[in-house]
């Protein structure tokens, strides 16, 4: 009779410990989505491909494969102006401005890494670029303006938060400054000099926007 009450004693005690345990790992442990590619907010365009680490109510943590972009660089002190100007010239490469002739389809997302200047009143450098299609990264079609240029990224970590609607500047530079709060409450090492933005969608599409401002990992 008292084996039996044991038995039924131990049972229930290993079944409260790994339900505690359980529970204390949904606590702790990061938040790791279900990985799918690509990703809804790419629209059906080819985007650069990523894993996510984690994720916390405040960013997400990825890490990006190394890939080749087509960049221009542009000084300015506003960023749209800036940021409008930049994609212009690499609308124009991927129309056919290369050396082949090419039209080469449009990506997501339009990045553009931020580099303000030293002083209030010195210009930012705004380097915007258009991520190279899965086809042409081996070999991308050189650009014919001298202001335009393949530019290879390594593999990097990127801390990313986003938002969605159609993004100011005042909501770029809001979002970069929140992201950078909570990744130095965090205690993380970041690229505090620049951070990029990512914009997903075009112009004409009114619902469900997505954009991202990303910082990168310090080595």
């Amino acid at each position: 009779m008292f084996g039996a009450f044991f038995k039924v004693l131990r049972t229930m005690m290993i079944t409260l410990l790994v339900l505690t345990t359980l529970a204390s790992l949904a606590v702790t442990s990061p938040v790791l989505p279900t990985q799918t590619w690509p990703p809804a907010f790419c629209n059906k365009l080819e985007c650069p491909k990523y894993t996510t680490v984690k994720t916390t109510k405040d960013y997400e943590e990825r890490i990006y494969k190394a890939a080749k972009w087509t960049s221009t660089i542009v000084s300015g002190m506003e960023y749209n102006p800036a940021v409008s100007e930049g994609f212009m010239k690499l609308f124009s490469y991927i129309e056919g401005n290369n050396k082949k002739k090419a039209v080469i389809p449009m990506t997501a997302p339009v990045a553009t890494k931020v580099e303000h200047g030293q002083g209030p009143y010195c210009k930012t450098n705004f380097t915007v670029s258009f991520f190279v299609p899965f086809a042409d990264q081996a070999d991308p079609p050189q650009p014919s303006a001298a202001d335009v240029f393949t530019n290879p990224l390594p593999q990097m970590t990127a801390f990313v938060k986003s938002f969605g609607g159609f993004a100011k500047e005042k909501d770029w530079t809001e979002t970069a400054q929140a992201l950078a709060e909570s990744l130095d409450n965090a205690t993380i090492s970041y690229h505090k000099d620049f951070y990029y933005t990512a914009g997903y969608n075009s112009p004409f599409q009114l619902f469900d926007r997505h954009n991202e401002v990303w910082f990168i990992k310090a080595d």
